[in-house]
């Protein structure tokens, strides 16, 4: 049993013609994407991924994890963007939120997603004392964000063991074969696993980007890859039995009708990173030519609390996908209170994920009812399976969509407009003549 698209409460805005009237838009995009006729079609290896990657590289990845797991109190994680948050998501889901606070193998920290300098101190603090190991992420080595965070913590470690003990303790992801951590790596002797050639950063998660880390914090790669695998296999025809690619097709029509803002809704504190990595995913993805919808993500109940008020009744330009976790990790079973003082002996004598999934349906049918339909994806649980198979199954469904829109789907040219604009401020040489212009408008 893997996971399921639940249309049933999206029925009234969506009718079965109009499933029927873009569906031949989802084949075509389909052919596209199989064909590799469409734009962005070099960066496709993530397709076939699950079940070509390279297994004397998993076999690596492995054995790298067991030794970091032995040397390692704590692991730093040097990557931003994709580099970063499929790992961070994948753990989060999988194991907990609060992972490091729960002792069961290396604290794994992450670094290099940020320029604060009073984050990159509190994780040099979080340091003192422990046996650290280091996985730099990087394609090239000279993306800004991590690669200061680097240059901090490789001469951290070099200072910590020296430079010929730090060399056992740091590891590169980046380039098979050039590239200014490629170069390094090479000349120090650091080992190194690759990052694709044909696997953009948002969707190299199930690669030794993503899995290194993942492996670290205790998780099985072979139960991942599995649902990755089976999901390969799921969702690989355009018929409309296809969850995936009705997904697709259904939030294409929400954004026709007007819905310009999809919101990625989860009952547990466990899928926030994992919404932060869906946000990448299709922001970078759909974003462009003046198209696309907004991804946005809230967890409930905790953000009824807080946005409750805008979905229910604020502007109607949004619609929610809800990832419905059928049973948790562990439940709890709530006893009854003698004095009652919060008058919720109502909820006792039944476990919490009973109350949780209440809250779930109740919220979900007053969403409905002030106009912000709602796609459900069944979950059957959190572990590793389910989020191989809800890796691939939004990888999929977001390269199916922006075909559908019209867009690559595998390039981000506006991300590079704000790092000319940050050089030049920063005076990095042969951008003077930006420098000027810029610091002119902020006089």
């Amino acid at each position: 049993m893997g996971i399921s698209l639940n249309t049933k409460y999206i029925g009234g805005y969506v009718k079965p013609h109009e499933l029927d009237a873009i569906w031949p838009a989802v084949e075509s995009a389909h052919k596209t994407l199989h064909e590799k006729t469409g734009p962005g079609s070099e960066f496709l290896g993530w397709t076939n991924l699950p079940r070509d990657f390279d297994k004397n590289e998993y076999a690596r990845i492995k054995k790298a994890a067991k030794r970091i797991r032995e040397q390692a109190e704590a692991l730093i994680v040097i990557g931003i963007g994709g580099s970063y948050l499929g790992a961070r998501a994948a753990i989060e889901f999988i194991r907990s939120p609060m992972y490091n606070a729960l002792g069961d193998g290396p604290q794994i920290y992450f670094a290099g997603n940020t320029i604060s300098p009073d984050y990159l101190n509190q994780i040099l603090r979080l340091c003192e004392g422990k046996e650290i190991c280091l996985n730099v992420i990087s394609k090239s080595g000279t993306t800004t964000e991590p690669a200061l965070a680097f240059r901090v913590f490789r001469a951290l470690l070099e200072k910590k063991y020296g430079r010929e003990g730090a060399k056992s303790r740091i590891y590169c992801t980046t380039d098979k074969s050039r590239g200014t951590l490629k170069e390094l790596a090479t000349r120090e002797g650091y080992e190194t696993f690759t990052i694709p050639d044909d696997v953009g950063g948002r969707f190299s998660v199930l690669t030794a980007v993503g899995l290194l880390p993942i492996a670290v914090a205790g998780c099985d790669l072979d139960a991942i890859m599995k649902g990755a695998a089976d999901a390969h296999e799921k969702y690989a025809e355009p018929v409309q039995t296809n969850d995936c690619y009705r997904y697709a097709a259904y939030r294409n029509i929400m954004l026709r009708r007007g819905k310009s803002i999809e919101i990625l809704i989860g009952y547990e504190p466990g899928l926030a990173m994992f919404a932060e990595w869906y946000k990448q995913l299709f922001g970078e993805s759909e974003g462009k030519d003046g198209k696309g919808l907004y991804p946005s993500s809230m967890i409930f109940s905790t953000d009824l609390h807080s946005l409750g008020q805008f979905v229910q009744d604020g502007s109607r330009i949004m619609f929610e996908t809800l990832l419905n976790i059928k049973a948790p990790k562990e439940d709890f079973f709530i006893e009854p209170d003698p004095e009652n003082l919060d008058g919720l002996n109502f909820l006792s004598g039944q476990d919490m994920s009973i109350v949780n999934q209440k809250a779930m349906q109740g919220t979900m049918l007053a969403h409905i009812g002030g106009g912000a339909p709602n796609l459900v994806i069944d979950v059957p649980c959190m572990d590793e399976y389910s989020f191989g198979e809800l890796v691939y199954f939004f990888e999929k469904a977001c390269a199916i969509s922006g075909y559908m829109l019209g867009v690559n789907p595998f390039d981000q040219p506006g991300v590079e407009d704000y790092k000319v604009n940050m050089f030049a401020l920063l005076g990095k040489p042969g951008f003077e003549e930006q420098k000027a212009a810029l610091e002119a408008k902020l006089v």
